[in-house]
Parts: structure tokens; sequence; C-alpha cells
């Protein structure tokens, strides 16, 4: 019987396609280290194996297994630069930190997939990304946008898709246009958290499952973390909770908001070749956004239904298969072999909450649904700042994020009316 996550709803396509998950023992009894991190997604486990690597005695903990929240779950899609277009980051931020968030962004991808290679993790990378276009207006936008990658962000792997191009390229008349990036693509997140964990394991990390963390204290100049088995005393503590914080750190869950993303899977697409032909993953231009590719094997992952609450819908692929019926008629009544969900964190700026907040008490989180590439790099990069090399940290560190407004008692209502609101806008 397939493994189901208690805090994820539904048992993914990428968890069965992976088979028998390796498993790591339970905490049990008190330990010391020098490095003890808290949450065992992208972020944790790249923290954990490079500082192993470094020779820093180091343990993880996490409350369930490996990947079952939103690192293991996700679209799988690597993106390009930062959550937002570097334009957008330009007008907001400036040229200069602009082009160095741009460029975080790419060093962030060439770490990914040289970590893989370097490990021998088959993530199944498929080259090719298409950003598409649900609404006329936003034409003049789009066109420039490679120009302006070409041009001030040395980037030139994106190309404007007329009409006929995008709907050669997505297999449907949907979408006016959009942008194709060469330069990046979509991996099996399961395989990479895998993978990862068994390198974190091999370099010398103390990895435990279903070792939930109870309390946080920081006192003496230590850290000290309390589970139901054991109590840890480390000299630095990593929190790498991202969306599952709850009450575990309340600045932490003041900045960073979990909302739900769900994905259904359908059989392999062999009687519909035309869909995705070239096999890159797609996402359109709706602030709630659908995104969708093909796996390796030809089926179609499609992630269309964000909910802004930490609560599990009781349904999720009817809601899927309406949008999917939208952009591809012909697959309105193809069964759908999975569906399931997991938990994005996010902050108000959509930019990473990267923040001390108790003394040796860090947080890295909130990568806003770009966390593929970022939360891997940014655990590399507490690593390296922990082992005395400067880094692309304090970059992130530098902004001041700002907590949601509401409070505790109204903070997801107050999300949840104006995620709402522009996803009534997405359809005007």
């Amino acid at each position: 019987m397939a493994w189901q996550s208690p805090i994820s709803p539904g048992i993914s396509w990428y968890e069965d396609s992976v088979g028998d998950r390796p498993t790591y023992p339970a905490l049990d009894g008190s330990t010391q280290a020098s490095v003890a991190i808290i949450g065992g997604g992208f972020t944790g486990l790249q923290a954990a194996y490079h500082l192993a690597k470094a020779g820093v005695d180091v343990i993880l903990i996490d409350a369930n297994r490996f990947g079952d929240g939103g690192s293991g779950r996700n679209g799988g899609q690597l993106g390009t630069g930062q959550r937002w277009w570097p334009e957008e980051c330009e007008a907001e931020f400036g040229l200069e930190r602009s082009r160095a968030l741009f460029a975080m962004g790419e060093a962030a991808k060439r770490h990914l997939l040289d970590f893989s290679a370097s490990e021998n993790i088959d993530i199944e990378y498929q080259q090719g990304h298409m950003i598409v276009a649900h609404k006329p207006r936003y034409e003049k936008a789009f066109r420039e946008n490679a120009s302006i990658a070409a041009e001030r962000y040395d980037y030139p792997h994106l190309h404007f898709m007329e009409r006929e191009e995008t709907a050669s390229r997505v297999g449907s008349s949907r979408f006016h246009f959009g942008v194709y990036d060469r330069g990046t693509g979509h991996i099996h997140p399961m395989k990479l958290i895998v993978g990862l964990a068994a390198a974190a394991a091999r370099a010398g990390a103390r990895l435990h499952e279903m070792s939930a963390a109870k309390a946080i204290h920081a006192e003496g100049g230590k850290v000290r973390v309390e589970t139901a088995r054991g109590t840890i005393i480390a000299d630095k503590l990593l929190l790498a909770t991202n969306a599952y914080t709850k009450g575990l750190e309340p600045e932490t869950a003041a900045h960073v908001m979990p909302i739900g993303s769900f994905i259904g899977a359908t059989p392999p697409l062999d009687a519909f070749p035309k869909i995705i032909p070239g096999g890159e993953s797609v996402a359109d231009s709706r602030f709630v956004v659908r995104y969708f590719r093909k796996s390796k094997d030809g089926r179609l992952l499609f992630g269309g239904r964000e909910a802004y609450t930490s609560d599990s819908p009781s349904d999720i692929t009817s809601h899927i298969r309406r949008q999917v019926a939208e952009i591809y008629p012909e697959l309105k009544d193809i069964p759908f072999t999975h569906g399931w969900g997991g938990y994005v964190g996010i902050t108000m700026p959509r930019l990473p909450f990267v923040r001390q907040v108790k003394p040796n008490v860090t947080v890295i989180g909130g990568y806003s649904g770009h966390g593929v590439m970022l939360a891997n790099y940014c655990g590399r990069l507490y690593a390296e700042m922990l082992t005395g090399k400067a880094t692309d940290l304090e970059l992130y560190r530098s902004f001041n994020i700002k907590p949601f407004p509401g409070g505790q008692t109204f903070r997801a209502p107050l999300l949840f009316l104006a995620l709402t609101w522009f996803a009534m806008m997405d359809r005007i």
C-alpha cells in the first residue's frame, strides 16, 4: 500500500513512480551537534549535505517523511531568475539589484543541475519552458521580455512566440502568444529528494524522519530543540519548514503563509501526440497561475487549483479537470490516475524570507512558487555561510519582508479575500 502523507492530501504520481522510498530512523534519545536542521525538504537536505561535506557535525529532523511537504510534491518547474520578471524587479529595486537577483537565480539553476549530475541523481530533467498569455492585453510586456533579458541581463535564451507558434508548441489554441525559454526546464522533484537525502547521508549527515520538533529554545549561546523522544543541543539551528511551520516559530509563521496547490496526473497521452509535443513545461499569465507539463513517460501533470488556507480539499481532480478541458477539450473525459496537493510558502513581496529570528536560529523559506531552484541553492548558501564564505544569501537578508496583515486570527481570511479577487480578475 502506498504511503499516505499525514500533512499533504492525496498520493502523488511522483511517489508511485519512485517505488519504495528509503526510510530514515526516528530520533530516539538526546544528542548534540554543531548544527541542527528542522525540515527535510530541499533547503534542509541541501544544507545538511554541504555542511557534512565540509566536515561539520550536522543533524536533521523532519516531522514526517522526506518529500511529504512541498519539495516532493510540486510542479517540478525550474523557471528563470526570481518569482518576478527581471523588468519588474528592476522597476522596484533598480537595475543593479535586479541584475544581482537575476544572476542569483541563474546560479541556483546551475547548482541544481550540477549537483544532480555530480551525485548521479536522475532527476528526469527536460529542457524548455513556456509562459503563455491568457489575455491579449499583455502583448507589449511579453514582446519586450525577451529583448530586456538579452540586452540588460545577458540572457539570450528567450524568444517571443506568436499565436501560431504558441498553439503548435502547447497543442492548444487557448493562448494568444507566449515567451519560450530554452535556458531552463523541469524535473521529477521526488527523485531529487530521494537522491539528495541519500547523498546527505553518505556525506555523514545524521538524518531522522518522523521526529517532530515540539519547541525551540535559544539560551546560553546554544539552541535546544525538543522532540517527543529526545532533545537536540546545537550551536546553530536552521529552520527549513517553510509552509509547514505552523506554531513552531511565530515570527516565521507571520511572514510565510501556506497556500495549497494541487496537481492531477493523466495516463500517458499516447493518443494525443500534439499536446506539448516538445515536452516543455508551461505556466500561464494568470495571477492564480495554471502550470502543466508532460512527464518523461508522457503523462499530463496539471496544476491549476490553489487554496489560500491550510485546509485540505475533499475533492482535487474535479476542479483540475475543468481547467484541463478549457485548454484541451479533447481531454475532457480522460481519467486521472493521481490527484494530490502540497503547500507552498509565500511572502508578501514574493521574495524569500531569510532572517535570524532568535540567537543562532536562522529561518529560510517563503520561495513563493519558485522553490525548486531557490530552495536547493539557499540550503547550499546557508552551509557556505556557516563555513565562512561570503554568499548570495546576504542579498535576501537585506530585504525587509513585511508580515502578513491581520495577525494569526485574520491573516488567512484576508489573504483568501485578496487572492479570490485576483482570481476573479483573471477571468475578466
